[in-house]
């Protein structure tokens, strides 16, 4: 028999998405039985919306609660390892937002943690979860689209100063990272999740549009270990929203929707290279079951893992690889060379990609 977990809701910001668009929908599935935010309005606001009578200010608390099962950290980035570690250890299972953690130290420090812990630790990259990219995956996995040649990942984002009027955003010791941490990351997750791992990486960032310490424009090269090619822009000094991603392969074209926070819905434009192309995709996704976009299909996916007792559908692996590719990429735009990946505990950067190495 399924069951239905309680999860406690730490951080009310991107937190009250998690709630409206995953909880919500999968209320068979989850209760949402507490929040926990250090804004009184904030919790009181998101309390309210969605009837969670259960607010605390002290995250502390909720570790020794019997009664909560998942502790889903949206809080900003900095803090994430300190709730994340202190989460597995009192044996709850654990969701956090991106970027996972501040390093690759850190994050093979969670990986180690995780080894030790009954919880699973499951990151959050809601843009896999969509009809358009997993119906590409599927006609990818089933060798349709065959040999990669090439593509293009896009973030053409618009923030302003008002947005970065904020105490943690913009700065390299609360954000750990710009466009390329915090709007980026989403859509690189999920190149890589339709290409495979990256092998190489050059790259130049600026910061052109906003008065920050971090940048907010990125354009990368990378070379895939398939020995596809794949061009990375970002900034976020566009006048409209829009992310993109458009892959080619020997018999399939692929191009995502353009929205800007959903790329991974469908449907997505599909174009075969010929009618028998065409015909063993339409085999591919006959009986089509949709999966649910964003958070919501990545919440169901996971407690599908839970009940089954395997691992997250997104690992701390995953989270890895991504921060991983972050790293190349300030590497490389530092030092003006080609950076090869992986990246090991020899790595200059291993312990921070900051500026200032802390």
């Amino acid at each position: 028999m399924s069951r239905r977990y309680r999860v406690a809701v730490v951080g009310c910001g991107i937190g009250r998405s998690h709630i409206e668009e995953g909880y919500q929908p999968n209320a068979a599935l989850f209760e949402v039985a507490a929040l926990c935010d250090l804004d009184p309005a904030r919790l009181g606001s998101v309390g309210d919306a969605f009837g969670v009578e259960e607010r605390v200010a002290d995250f502390d608390a909720l570790l020794a609660r019997p009664d909560i099962d998942i502790l889903d950290i949206c809080t900003p980035p900095a803090l994430h390892r300190e709730m994340i570690l202190k989460a597995l250890n009192a044996g709850k299972h654990v969701v956090c937002e991106k970027p996972l953690v501040g390093s690759l130290k850190e994050v093979d420090e969670i990986i180690e943690a995780e080894t030790r812990a009954r919880g699973r630790l499951m990151p959050i990259f809601q843009y896999r979860y969509g009809d358009g990219a997993m119906q590409a995956k599927r006609i990818i996995e089933a060798g349709i689209a065959g040999k990669p040649y090439a593509g293009v990942a896009e973030t053409f984002w618009r923030r302003t100063a008002e947005y970065y009027d904020n105490p943690w955003r913009g700065r390299w010791r609360t954000e750990l990272g710009g466009v390329l941490m915090t709007h980026a990351i989403h859509i690189h997750d999920l190149a890589t999740f339709l290409l495979g791992p990256v092998a190489r990486v050059f790259a130049r960032t600026a910061t052109r549009v906003n008065a920050i310490e971090v940048e907010d424009c990125v354009s990368a090269s990378w070379l895939m270990e398939n020995g596809a090619l794949l061009s990375a822009t970002a900034t976020l000094g566009s006048v409209d929203e829009v992310s993109r991603l458009r892959l080619h392969f020997e018999n399939v074209t692929f191009e995502s929707a353009h929205t800007a926070y959903s790329p991974g819905d469908g449907p997505w434009t599909v174009l075969p290279a010929d009618d028998e192309t065409a015909r063993r995709i339409e085999d591919a996704l006959a009986g089509w079951e949709p999966v649910g976009r964003r958070f919501q299909g990545q919440m169901k996916a996971f407690h599908a893992a839970l009940d089954a007792g395997g691992p997250p559908p997104v690992t701390s692996l995953d989270a890895r690889r991504s921060l991983e590719l972050v790293t190349a990429i300030y590497e490389s735009a530092g030092t003006g060379r080609d950076v090869a990946l992986p990246l090991g505990a020899d790595h200059p950067k291993y312990a921070s990609w900051r500026p200032d190495g802390t």
